[in-house]
């Protein structure tokens, strides 16, 4: 187990709170979600946490069998955090949670991670079996970058890192600013008004990205 702060219960509920249960853990798979992370980026994305309490959960995480790490090839030959295949099947759970806290969530003004906006994006996203396209995104949420690919109205990946590539449109914006017009009706159209978000490329595509998220208010943050 990850702690030794065991319930000693044999509940699966119980066992699962054994390994993910310590404050910031579920958080960290969290950021990780969407691709390997550096240890300062983990600490970017986590702000209020602490450095010693962020190296102690991913040491347990790796211990339990949730996180591991790996070496960059050269030349960037840095360590990254990314999920094991039993870690990355928490992404429901984690999704599920956003949707329960979500009303809460709508009421504060504490800041919202570019992972967290994305999540929600993914999340609240329908596929359009009658209305078939397909588009790559780029998402340029401050110095974070994500690239999302949709195929004949569904979105089938959504990962870190730029467009490998022209992408047919960039949405360029912030965390929260995406969080907040993400299943809001002409949320978009709004913030590319008072300049909070610039659509650029194939703006018909980027339109249709958002019109493809169903109304909801799941802030995953």
């Amino acid at each position: 187990m990850s702690t030794n702060r065991r319930y000693g219960d044999g509940c699966a509920i119980a066992v699962a709170l054994d390994h993910i249960g310590e404050r910031w853990a579920l958080l960290v798979v969290r950021e990780l979600l969407l691709g390997p992370k550096r240890f300062t980026d983990l600490q970017e994305g986590l702000p209020r946490a602490g450095a010693k309490v962020l190296a102690q959960r991913l040491k347990e995480l790796e211990a339990t069998g949730v996180v591991r790490r790996r070496k960059l090839p050269p030349p960037a030959s840095s360590q990254v955090y990314e999920l094991t295949g039993w870690g990355a099947g928490l992404e429901p759970v984690v999704v599920a949670l956003g949707h329960w806290g979500a009303p809460d969530a709508e009421s504060t003004e504490d800041r919202v991670g570019a992972d967290s906006a994305m999540i929600k994006l993914r999340s609240l996203f329908e596929s359009q079996p009658d209305r078939l396209w397909t588009s790559t995104y780029e998402m340029r949420l401050g110095r974070d970058r994500f690239s999302v690919r949709v195929v004949d109205g569904a979105l089938i990946e959504m990962r870190r890192g730029e467009v490998q590539g022209t992408p047919d449109a960039v949405v360029s914006t912030d965390a929260d600013t995406l969080a907040r017009i993400i299943g809001v009706p002409r949320g978009l159209t709004r913030a590319i008004d008072d300049g909070r978000v610039v659509l650029t490329g194939d703006r018909e595509a980027g339109r249709r990205l958002f019109e493809a998220v169903r109304p909801g208010s799941a802030v995953i943050a």
